[in-house]
């Protein structure tokens, strides 16, 4: 992975270092690390294909190391903020750009036809809380009305389990891997923050799939499947399932070999569709 230098923010035009948008401290209660490395964001609009046209929407923007490339680069740009001191900070110093819209919100909780009107694609841009990464990600995969692609950051470790392959596949790998195509962009060093925070993060994007990769009766009762499977991942799938569903050991094996599936894999070995081969062999026996 490329070396990635740190520099100070600059303003577009003059070159010359931006003044933080707040004096605020972070905040340890809501997992904030600030991104203060210009070309990182650079790469993270770049990561996302950014263009003209692009209606984003921006989860986190802090203090606006994102953002200000975003409203540079983009056609419309919605921010959600949590910490109300920032939002108001944000409002402020964008007041006179009609295309950015900064709202004080908890992205877990609203609602994208708040903001992104009928029939209107969208990009989704993230810099998340690790504490609230994997719900805020699941959240919009699952929306009704998804984004066309996610780009975001988070710990390195998680961003490799979401993009792994069959071998190192793991529960999450296969929630993300269900709605989208995922690939890990680049690696980010702790410098590039402040507070530095204790580990490297990565940048992930997630190409939105128009449907599932797979044609569920119940996305909540194929998950409740792979999280029986994984309950002890180091052991057999046929082990795995016996236990986590609570059947023979009988039922498990001829569940496995109706699906084509040696039952002394071992549960990361499998793909998404192997997965799903899986639960519908399950919703034979279990209707």
């Amino acid at each position: 992975m490329p070396h990635i230098p740190t520099v100070p923010l600059m303003t577009p035009k003059t070159g010359t270092p931006v003044r933080s948008v707040t004096r605020s401290k972070p905040k340890k209660s809501l997992g904030q690390n600030f991104l203060v490395d210009s070309r990182v964001a650079k790469k993270i609009i770049s990561a996302a294909d950014i263009s003209s046209d692009d209606t984003v929407l921006e989860i986190g923007p802090g203090r606006g190391a994102l953002t200000r490339h975003l409203a540079e680069t983009c056609k419309r740009l919605v921010a959600i903020e949590l910490d109300s001191e920032l939002a108001s900070e944000l409002q402020g110093r964008f007041s006179n750009d009609p295309g950015v819209e900064i709202i004080h919100g908890d992205a877990r909780d609203v609602s994208v036809d708040q903001f992104i009107n009928a029939g209107e694609r969208y990009k989704l841009l993230a810099n998340l809380p690790y504490y609230a990464a994997n719900r805020i990600v699941r959240r919009f995969l699952t929306a009704e009305r998804k984004p066309s692609i996610l780009v975001f950051m988070v710990q390195r470790e998680v961003a490799r389990t979401m993009a792994a392959q069959p071998g190192d596949m793991g529960l999450l790998s296969v929630m993300i891997q269900l709605y989208g195509s995922v690939k890990v962009a680049f690696t980010v060093p702790p410098r590039a923050f402040r507070p530095a925070p204790k580990i490297t993060s990565a940048v992930v994007r997630i190409d939105v799939y128009d449907q599932p990769a797979l044609d569920l009766i119940s996305d909540e009762d194929f998950f409740d499947l792979v999280i029986a499977g994984f309950s002890a991942p180091r052991k057999q799938i046929k082990n795995s399932l016996r236990n986590g569903l609570k059947v023979t050991s009988d039922i498990a094996g001829v569940m496995l070999e109706a699906a084509d599936i040696d039952p002394k894999r071992r549960p990361e070995t499998l793909s998404v569709a192997e997965w799903g081969d899986v639960y519908n062999q399950w919703r034979t026996v279990n209707p």
